[in-house]
Formats: structure tokens, C-alpha cells, sequence
């Protein structure tokens, strides 16, 4: 069917929604927006569905909604024993949130499945862990994370609290596929209610067991009750699920002199102070820097509607705030564990960290220092969940830490996503420790960077939305696929990694060997020097993304290096 039949198809379907019907009658004359809202299915893929809020086939809308989980239930039902187990269900503040998770609910109910559904907003992390504390077979979270307040998202999770991987997640794609936008089955609340499917869970069900698993994440607790009282943090939720847990955790390790940003203290949909609800954005930090300012703080925490991110700023000997990046929140977090646990005489003889191929290589030589193994998967912290996963059924490593460069972090088995909790407890509590050294965060971070290397990174984002913008981010894959650069910015390329075809080609011996990751349409140049250079298409937003991280002894350098490979390799996108 073309996208003006499904435009037709979607007025006749849904003719007794009086709002859908006078939302598509609205955009009659805009042949653009019909075909973009209509010439495809919402993508679902191993991260699940995002898009844009609004109604048709290409968006996120009740129907939309629906589909996708009875394209689960179907995929469930294969076997009997899910119905008891359930599925659990979470969602952030963001619009529609809680109708999009009740309508999960109410799907899974009338397929016989039994629905968990916490009663206010959680954290994914609350999801990841309540997955697997109440020994569900899947689970669901409502969130688009950091994106703008016009999006929302669909997420689902499976039995070990980590995304589906793409095996289970093209089982489920094919179920949803073969269905109409109309198939679904559903009941109404009372009746599941009444049948005592649907279950809503809380405090006492999740939270107070999460909240005493996070605490034993701490690496020096005794330090932090004593220290944190003299530790001032400025901590901002930015609208979203992170106030009360991540408040909760900061005070019941100790750390009681938090000052909330009252602004963004409470949900709200449009996230009217801000411009995008990401703590990776310096505009996110403007009410937090202005109260940081008028109380005196050491640093300000900043986590993101889902509370799967967190972004920090630290005070600087000069009383200004510096913004760490991701890649350095996470060499700080890493470098305090192993540190911290070698002091205490803790540190497994197996250790082992994970990262995205994206994240910076800073972390590479504080592992080799500690003689903890680093491991690499590819963006998406699903895959480090199924690292964790392996590391336990192979009994090979104890996972110790995992992080992206996009502001993810975990340091605990219990949660398979990344924690804006957890980070808060591990960040806070170093800042502690350090402090009793007479150092700030920022002061540790320099002594890394003098200890291994000035690692610098630069990330580029180019927006490329609609039909046109899919076709050129394909072109552009296939050209740069076609034709890979030798060189960038007059340093080689030693290695050219195609995640699609599976091969690294060393450019230096001809040598093509393969690789064993999961396909994915990612480029990664690595350059002589351990400089490297990444394009891929974003798999949540419509985007391409190009990554250029470099390393030098000298700070100076590696910011003239990062300048340069950053400009020629721009020059790949255009």
C-alpha cells in the first residue's frame, strides 16, 4: 500500500476516534507530512520504538502502542509458563507516559499475561531490576530517555533485566509486522484489575530492595557517613524519575547536604526550562549552576527523564563549574572502583570492565594498570548487559564496571541497563574520598590525564529527519562503505572495522580477519597514533553520528590533533 492508502486505511480504522480523525483531517493538504507520517511502520528495533508524538503508523500513538505489545504477547505466548510469570512494566514523566504503559497493561491482560505496573514514574533502572526481583519473563519501559518533549518510546526488556538482544528482538519485529494496527486485543482496567492480572506494584515490591542493593555498591561506606555531611551537591532531575531515588541513595550513604533545583524538581512533560531534557547538553546545567553558585556547592548532578543518565559539573580552583564529559565521568568512576578496591584489598584476580566501541580508550591503560581485562561491544547497553550475562554463565570474569561515552554507567550485576541511581552513589561517594586527599574531581581527572595520556573526544551529530533523511544517512554509509579513507587529517588509517560486513581490514597488510559482533551499520577507522574515528546512524533518532577521539602526552597537542581530525573528518558526511 502507498502512504496515502495507509492515510485512508488509518481513517477508516479508527473513524470512532474523534480526535485521530480531526488530527489526520488537519493535515489533508500537507502531502509531506502524510507521507512521513505514513510511508513506513514506526521502526522497531533492538532498542525498541521512538518517534515523535502525534497520530499514524509512523509515530508513537496509542495504536501504535498496542500493536507493539501484542506483537510481544504473541511472541510470549510460544510459551505457557510467561503468562504466570508477567511482565513488568515502567514509565517516565513524559506525555502520555502513563496512558502508553496502562495500554501495555491492558493488552498483555487480555492475552492472559500477567502485568506489573509501578504506580508513579521509576527510573529504567527500577524496570531492570524489577524484572528480575519479581522473576518476570519481560519487561517494558515508556521513556524516549533525552530526546525533545515532542517524542516518547517503547522499550522492551528481557527475563535477565538487559534490552532484548537482536535475536529475540526480530522475533518480536516479525510478530508486529504480521499484525494490523487494529489486532490487538485489550481489556479495560477494572476488568484486569478484577481478574488480577494486573498488578500495581511499588515500594515495598521493588524500590526498598533496589535502594539496599545500591548500597552495597559503595566502596568506602564508612568514609562517606563521615565525609558526605561536608560534601555540597546541587542535583537536578530535570523533570524527571530521578528525584526521589536518586535523593534517597545520596542520604542514606551520608551525603545530606543536597540542594534540589526546584525548578525542575517536579515532572513536567514539556520540560519547560530547558530546551532538550539531556544532561550531556552545558544548557541543562543553567538552573544548576545559578543555584550551585548561591549555596556554595562542589559539584552539581543532572539526570535525565528516564534517570539513565547522569551528567556533572565540578567546581574548579577558580570557582568556575567545569562540564565533564562522558568518557571522563566514566574514567573517574572506573579509576575509584579499581583504585578503591585494590586499596582494600578487593580487586578480583578476574576483573573485568566493558565499554561501547565509541567510549574513549583512556579506559584501556587504567584497566591494564589495575590488571583488570577491558572489553568492547557496540553502542547500546544491552550489549553490555549480555557481557555481564556471559561473564556469569561462563564464570570467565566479575564484571566490575560498564560505561558509554553517552553519559551510561553501571557498576552492579542486579541492574543490566545503565543507572543514573548507581552513578549518582559511585560519583558522589569519589568526590568524598577525594576530598579527604584535598582533591576535587577535577583535580583526579588531571592526574589521569598526566598519568595516561591526554585522551580528547569530539562528537558530531547531523540531524538528517523524514524519508529524504533515511535514503542520504544510507547513502552516505554506502559511499564512505565504497571508499574508505587512508587517511584523516594526514594521520593513517591502520584498521577499517565494518560492523555491517563483520571485517577488519588492516590497510598496512592488506589482512582481512573477522569480527565477532552482532551486525550493525558502523564504521570505525582506527588511525595510527590509537586515535580512532566512527560513523553510524543513530538507532533511536534520525540521525548520523561521527565520533573522533585522539590521545598525546601532551595536552596541547592532543587539543590540536582533536581540531584537526575533527574538521577532515567531517568532510566523510558531506
Amino acid at each position: 500500500m502507498s502512504y496515502r492508502d495507509n492515510y485512508e486505511q488509518w481513517l477508516k480504522d479508527f473513524a470512532c476516534d474523534e480526535a485521530v480523525v480531526a488530527e489526520l483531517q488537519s493535515i489533508a493538504g500537507d502531502e509531506k507530512e502524510i507521507e512521513d507520517r505514513f510511508y513506513r511502520n514506526l521502526s522497531f528495533g533492538t532498542a525498541g520504538m521512538r518517534g515523535v508524538l502525534a497520530a499514524g503508523m509512523n509515530r508513537m500513538n496509542i495504536y501504535t502502542v498496542r500493536r507493539a505489545t501484542q506483537g510481544l504477547a504473541d511472541f510470549l505466548l510460544t510459551n505457557e509458563e510467561n503468562k504466570e510469570r508477567g511482565v513488568v512494566i515502567a514509565y517516565d514523566s513524559r506525555r502520555m507516559s502513563s496512558e502508553f504503559a496502562l495500554e501495555t497493561a491492558l493488552v498483555l491482560c487480555a492475552n492472559g499475561i500477567r502485568a506489573f505496573l509501578f504506580d508513579a514514574l521509576r527510573p529504567v533502572a527500577l524496570l531492570s531490576y524489577g524484572v528480575r526481583h519479581l522473576n518476570a519473563v519481560a519487561g517494558v519501559v515508556i521513556t524516549a530517555s533525552h530526546n525533545p518533549p515532542q517524542y516518547n518510546g517503547y522499550k522492551v526488556y528481557a527475563e535477565d533485566g538487559a534490552q532484548i538482544g537482536p535475536e529475540v528482538a526480530n522475533e518480536v519485529i516479525a510478530r508486529i509486522d504480521s499484525l494490523s494496527f487494529t489486532a490487538a486485543k485489550r481489556i479495560s482496567k477494572d476488568e484486569a484489575l478484577a481478574s488480577g492480572l494486573l498488578k500495581i506494584i511499588g515500594n515495598a515490591e521493588v524500590d526498598d530492595d533496589y535502594i539496599a542493593q545500591v548500597k552495597t555498591l559503595s566502596i568506602h561506606p564508612e568514609l562517606v557517613k563521615e565525609e558526605g555531611k561536608n560534601l555540597k551537591i546541587v542535583y537536578t532531575p530535570l523533570h524527571g524519575s530521578g528525584n526521589v531515588p536518586v535523593r534517597r541513595i545520596l542520604k542514606e550513604i551520608g551525603i545530606t547536604n543536597v540542594s534540589v533545583v526546584k525548578e525542575q524538581e517536579m515532572p513536567d512533560p514539556n520540560f519547560s526550562t530547558i530546551k532538550v531534557p539531556n544532561p550531556e547538553d552545558p544548557d541543562a546545567f543553567t538552573l544548576g549552576i545559578k543555584l550551585a553558585n548561591e549555596v556554595g556547592a562542589d559539584a552539581i548532578f543532572g539526570t535525565d527523564p528516564d534517570c539513565d543518565r547522569l551528567g556533572v559539573a565540578v567546581r574548579e580552583a577558580d570557582g568556575s563549574f567545569r562540564l565533564l564529559t562522558g568518557n571522563q565521568i566514566g574514567c573517574l568512576m572506573l579509576n575509584y572502583i579499581l583504585s578503591g578496591k585494590k586499596e582494600l584489598g578487593t580487586l578480583p584476580a578476574n576483573g573485568a570492565a566493558v565499554k561501547s566501541i565509541v567510549s574513549t580508550e583512556l579506559a584501556r591503560p587504567i584497566c591494564a594498570a589495575y590488571g583488570v581485562d577491558l572489553y568492547d561491544t557496540l553502542t547500546g547497553f544491552k550489549f553490555i548487559g549480555e557481557k555481564i550475562q556471559q561473564f556469569e554463565d561462563d564464570g570467565s570474569h566479575t564484571f566490575l564496571f560498564g560505561f558509554e561515552e553517552s553519559y551510561g554507567f553501571l557498576s552492579s550485576t542486579f541492574v543490566r541497563d545503565k543507572d543514573g541511581v548507581n552513578a549518582s552513589l559511585l560519583i558522589a561517594e569519589a568526590a568524598a574520598y577525594y576530598r579527604t586527599k584535598g582533591k576535587t574531581l577535577c583535580d583526579v581527572m588531571n592526574d589521569i590525564f598526566e598519568t595516561y595520556g591526554y585522551y580528547l573526544e569530539h562528537v558530531t551529530s547531523t540531524t538528517l529527519p523524514g524519508i529524504d533523511g533515511l535514503k542520504l544517512m544510507a547513502d552516505i554509509m554506502a559511499r564512505i562503505r565504497k571508499d574508505p579513507p587512508k587517511e584523516i587529517g594526514g594521520v593513517k588509517v591502520a584498521h577499517v572495522k565494518d560492523f555491517l560486513s563483520g571485517t577488519d581490514t588492516n590497510l598496512l597488510t592488506g589482512e582481512v580477519a573477522k569480527m565477532d559482533y552482532p551486525e550493525s551499520d558502523v564504521l570505525y577507522f582506527a588511525l595510527e597514533g590509537g586515535h580512532f574515528v566512527c560513523v553510524r546512524p543513530s538507532g533511536t533518532e534520525p540521525k548520523i553520528k561521527l565520533y573522533v577521539n585522539v590521545n598525546h602526552k601532551e595536552e596541547a597537542k592532543a587539543k590540536e590533533l582533536l581540531a584537526t581530525l575533527t574538521k577532515e573528518s567531517s568532510l566523510l558526511l558531506k
